[in-house]
């Protein structure tokens, strides 16, 4: 799936032209916590979040500073931010480092950028143009457009218990973390035991959960039992 199979169309956005009283009036009108900055044809230029508004001179929110701060603080910082206290456009309070994604961008891309860059929603963009918006909980619903579906009108087709056992062993063998001790998978009727040793928790998890997305897998049972890193095999 590509950031434009999930996208939000509907796009939210503030014009760069708009003040910071249009991008609050906005932003609560639309039930959402931020909102790219376009131009007249739609390129992408910042950012206006909550975060962006919230301290203003006209309601005495500026931020507090002990001596000492105001003490060290350069002219610059002062400029800076009497400029986000006291600016009427949005361009002059908008992030302008803006972090965005091409719409044939993949679900993992956006993920990895999501955490890079500790965002909630990725500006899609086509041609330099917005076209859409990744948020995370565009990325919950790709997930559950995922689930496998199972009901009594439509099952799943279980295979026998040999093919289960041998679908199953190829779904473990050749895994990073797949243990150095021999590892046993008996199918009964759907149900899947394991046996055998394992190095951690972690590992004996990653069986089980290995195991459980197997089509055709009822239930996973697993006896594997966990040993010291040290003890060698055959000792």
């Amino acid at each position: 799936m590509r950031a434009s199979d999930i996208m939000t169309t509907n796009i939210i956005s503030v014009n760069v032209k708009d003040t910071v009283f249009d991008a609050a009036e906005m932003l609560l009108g639309a039930h959402v916590s931020a909102a790219p900055v376009v131009d007249e044809e739609g390129h992408v230029l910042g950012i206006v979040s909550e975060a962006d508004l919230i301290h203003r001179a006209e309601i005495a929110t500026g931020p507090r500073k002990s001596w000492l701060a105001r003490l060290l603080e350069t002219n610059t910082g002062a400029a800076r931010e009497y400029v986000a206290t006291h600016a009427r456009k949005v361009a002059d309070v908008m992030t302008r480092d803006v972090v965005t994604a091409p719409d044939d961008a993949t679900l993992g891309e956006l993920v990895a950028l999501i955490e890079k860059h500790k965002v909630k929603r990725i500006p899609v963009v086509r041609d330099g143009l917005l076209v859409g918006i990744v948020s995370r909980a565009n990325l919950l619903e790709a997930l559950l457009s995922r689930e496998p579906e199972s009901t009594a009108a439509n099952p799943v087709p279980r295979p026998d218990d040999k093919e289960l056992r041998k679908a199953v062993v190829a779904a473990l063998e050749g895994q990073p973390w797949a243990s150095r001790w021999p590892i046993n998978v008996v199918a009964s009727d759907g149900a899947v035991h394991l046996w055998g040793f394992v190095e951690s928790e972690a590992v004996r998890k990653a069986y089980r959960i290995a195991a459980e997305n197997v089509p055709g897998v009822r239930h996973v049972k697993s006896h594997l039992r966990s040993v010291p890193a040290t003890v060698g095999m055959g000792t």
